[in-house]
């Protein structure tokens, strides 16, 4: 098993939480796992990036290569058009459908959803709206993430586990809620597919 995902988006998204429950479900699988991060977390809006590596055999780079990922997974359309440099021919993209415009140069929708349509492999839909639906729109990220989660090679019960695990300090209806935006998220991509 190999799997190297781009997470992306901006400060304040929840891109580093989804790292970390990924992070959290690799080593309940006893997956090696690698993780590069750039962000500019503290100034919401800036732009967060991590390169996630995971592999059932040791790695030796926590850097994605250009071509390399299997996996573009954003919160923001633009951040995931601005990474697809790195995704390699047979990989996927899950993005969020609706745009942070946090820069005053922000590209027309139009031609961002274009471009990542032209895509053969996307997964695109409003995950905000969704979040909103089952849990709270503070849970897009964990939308996000279950409509990646059948590109991941970990069962959605140990990335469910790992959910509870990270936010049960938090108490079980954020608990709950993160489960349910996961699950819904699965299943919107699942009938996307």
């Amino acid at each position: 098993m190999k799997s190297d995902i781009v997470l992306a988006g901006v400060g304040g998204q929840g891109i580093l939480t989804i790292a970390t429950i990924l992070g959290a479900a690799a080593l309940k699988d006893n997956l090696y796992l690698k993780q590069a991060e750039v962000h500019g977390m503290s100034q919401r809006g800036g732009d967060v990036q991590s390169n996630l590596r995971l592999s059932s055999n040791p790695i030796h780079s926590d850097l994605i290569p250009l071509g390399g990922a299997d996996l573009i997974v954003s919160l923001e359309p633009m951040e995931a058009l601005r990474y697809l440099p790195y995704l390699s021919k047979e990989g996927w993209i899950v993005t969020n459908s609706v745009p942070f415009i946090n820069i005053d140069n922000y590209p027309e929708m139009e031609k961002v959803e274009k471009e990542l349509r032209s895509r053969e492999r996307v997964i695109m839909f409003d995950m905000e709206a969704l979040a909103k639906e089952v849990a709270t729109q503070r849970s897009s990220n964990l939308v996000l993430l279950g409509a990646a989660s059948p590109f991941i090679e970990i069962a959605p019960e140990v990335i469910v586990d790992s959910i509870q695990q990270i936010f049960a300090s938090k108490g079980e209806k954020i608990v709950q809620a993160n489960v349910a935006a996961f699950q819904a998220g699965r299943v919107r991509a699942t009938e996307n597919m």
